[in-house]
């Protein structure tokens, strides 16, 4: 029969080695039908059309109808195709992809946890969904009182007099939140010129510190992984204008000392900036605002289940101390009796950074994390936390005697592994990261942090089970016994998805980036 969309089915070979049986629960990707797809370019021409318009009559022009900026030249190549072979297409590039509806993350320091349904049941209803954001505030009184509302929420979660809504990622946060920091110290008289970032800090801190104009210096962390008061001392004078903690920090340890070190940085007029990123592992349980932070931003997306990546725009709150409140960004969302109002204008809140970006945020993302929250309730907060981190543990303690655990202090949410122990048999960190590929897992992070050589970070979260995690665990630990009986196996992983191990190096230095006709896939 022939094959007029260029499919091509294969069935993929069972888990476990040459005719070994496929272990339950491995998320599904071990075996069955995988379509190779071509590119849309390369699907046949013809006269075939997924839309059923009249034709045009009289002397009808584009050219006097439409813009000449809006115009399209002819292109060169460009496939006609009937509407099921468009639909088709993409439905089988998108069973390419591994997401949090399919199978299980392990991603450390990214928090890659399920969103739940009820959530994006909410977040589509019509009067938040298809609000406009130039509605007058009386038109809008309940999408503000929300705004409002989950303000409030985070403050009080995180233990920070007031918290803007609306930067639109995390990095966007720290942006925001060192922005802040520059215009407080700017209105005492000194920008102040120095940044400082532990080892273990996210990778976006000395970025965001260099975009506001700030030299940053590193702090090295102890062997137990933690940041030590007299490290901070050692390099803490009048010239720095805060210090930039993620806590817990990217190794999943909780810095202890962050009371003693809050007051070294305050003593000498410098701020503590808090990166909020693993927030996840102390909802509930903790309060930064307790512990000597003045600014932190947050992840909604990995906090409080919206959307992360590519399912969605993104949202990084910033909650600050009373001190910094004045130079929130605008707008302000504001309760005045029964009703709620949207400061924009500078004149009156004339010490603002100003806008961020357009209209108030991603409201979308607000509503999803507000309905968490009320979901959840204080209660569900803490055992969320409390979650997070026995999944963690568990995991550590399951594979600590065949993946070696570069620091014995304990975890919270994430425990960070090395390739130590398999290293002597030439398999590298991504030789198991692409080994869990055909295992049915997406890898977790891998040479992040970069204190740790050869780090693979996992975070279980506390969405998954105690079934997805032995099954994960069940497949590092056959990773583990392959790497001693046949290493050079890994070296070709992954085998089973409809991309075989790529050359990275070669993707990244000479990438095709655009199709011209002719080309054929390789």
């Amino acid at each position: 029969m022939a094959n007029p969309t260029g499919w091509k089915p294969s069935v993929e070979k069972e888990s476990g080695g040459a005719g070994g049986p496929a272990r339950p629960g491995t998320g599904g990707a071990v075996r069955g039908l995988a379509y190779e797809e071509k590119l849309i370019f390369e699907h046949a021409g013809g006269d075939r059309s997924g839309v059923s318009l009249p034709a045009p009559t009289g002397a009808w022009d584009p050219a006097r109808e439409i813009p000449a900026g809006l115009l399209r030249g002819e292109v060169e190549g460009l496939p006609s195709l009937a509407e099921l072979d468009v639909v088709r297409h993409f439905t089988r590039l998108s069973v390419w992809n591994h997401g949090i509806d399919t199978g299980f993350y392990p991603l450390g320091s990214c928090t890659m946890k399920y969103n739940p349904k009820s959530s994006e049941a909410l977040a589509r209803l019509p009067g938040f969904a298809a609000a406009h954001p130039l509605l007058p505030a009386e038109m809008c009184q309940g999408s503000l009182e929300l705004m409002y509302r989950l303000e409030r929420a985070l403050s009080e979660i995180s233990g920070f007099a007031g918290t803007t809504i609306a930067p639109a990622a995390g990095a966007h946060g720290e942006l925001c939140g060192l922005m802040m920091i520059r215009a407080y110290h700017v209105a005492r008289g000194n920008a102040r010129k120095k940044v400082l970032i532990p080892d273990t800090a996210h990778g976006t801190n000395p970025a965001s510190a260099a975009f506001n104009g700030y030299r940053t210096v590193e702090v090295k962390s102890g062997p137990d992984g933690r940041l030590h008061p007299d490290a901070v001392r050692a390099v803490m004078d009048e010239d720095v204008a805060a210090i930039m903690i993620t806590n817990p920090n990217t190794l999943g340890v909780f810095e202890s000392d962050i009371a003693a070190i809050a007051e070294v940085v305050h003593a000498k007029g410098g701020l503590v900036y808090g990166d909020g990123a693993n927030l996840n592992a102390l909802l509930g349980v903790a309060r930064p605002g307790d512990m000597g932070f003045d600014v932190m931003q947050f992840n909604l997306h990995k906090t409080f289940a919206t959307p992360h990546g590519g399912g969605g725009p993104g949202s990084g709150p910033v909650a600050v101390k009373e001190a910094l409140l004045p130079f929130l960004p605008l707008p302000v969302v504001v309760r005045e009796g029964a009703a709620y109002r949207l400061v924009a204008d500078p004149a009156e809140r004339p010490r603002t950074v100003g806008r961020l970006r357009e209209f108030h945020g991603n409201f979308g993302m607000m509503v999803r994390a507000w309905a968490l929250i009320r979901e959840l309730g204080p209660e569900g907060l803490r055992r969320s936390a409390e979650l997070a981190v026995l999944n963690a543990n568990y995991v550590r303690a399951r594979l600590q005697d065949v993946y070696h655990l570069p620091y014995a202090t304990d975890s919270l949410h994430e425990v960070v592994f090395t390739d130590k122990l398999q290293k002597a048999a030439g398999v590298s960190t991504m030789d198991v990261a692409k080994a869990l590929i055909d295992e049915g897992f997406h890898p977790p992070t891998v040479y992040f942090p970069l204190v740790v050589a050869g780090a693979l970070m996992i975070e279980p979260t506390e969405t998954e089970s105690k079934e997805t995690l032995d099954a994960f665990v069940e497949g590092m630990r056959a990773i583990a016994a392959r790497a001693a009986a046949d290493p050079d196996a890994l070296h070709a992983a992954p085998v089973k998805p409809v991309r075989a191990r790529l050359d990275e190096t070669r993707a990244a230095r000479k990438p095709v980036l655009r199709w011209t006709p002719g080309m054929a896939l390789e």
